[in-house]
């Protein structure tokens, strides 16, 4: 019995209206809808524009970069961990860099009034 409802299910056998067709239905709406809040499909909306400011690369002298991205291009995650920087920093810096870095470590620049000016990254290939 059940594997006769299993086939039918994956064959689609149910005509339009009965309840196993409804639930195949709610099943495909939810998996479109629920999934990409809990799966990262890596898939992003084209920047249009570029970032505001440039975003400055210098070498570090060893293998590296030394980026420098406006403290405005960076969105601040709400809750501020090392993983959330992470991921803020390397999308500012994908128009520049792409997905392929990994970040060492960074340091947040202020000017004199204490205002976040710039973030300084380090990162490698």
């Amino acid at each position: 019995m059940k594997n006769n409802i299993l086939k039918s299910y994956f064959y689609w056998t149910y005509s339009r209206g009965s309840f196993h067709y409804d639930v195949m239905v709610t099943l495909i709406l939810a998996f479109i809808f629920i999934t990409p809040r809990l799966w990262d499909y890596g898939d992003k909306p084209p920047r249009i524009g570029g970032p505001a400011q440039p975003i400055q690369v210098q070498g570090d002298g060893v293998k590296g970069l030394i980026l420098t991205v406006p403290a405005s291009e960076v969105a601040m995650p709400a809750e501020v961990s090392d993983f959330n920087m992470r991921r803020a920093l390397k999308r500012a810096m994908q128009p520049v860099t792409g997905d392929a870095v990994t970040i060492s470590r960074w340091e947040l620049t202020r000017d004199a009034s204490g205002n976040p000016v710039a973030w300084k990254v380090w990162a490698h290939h």
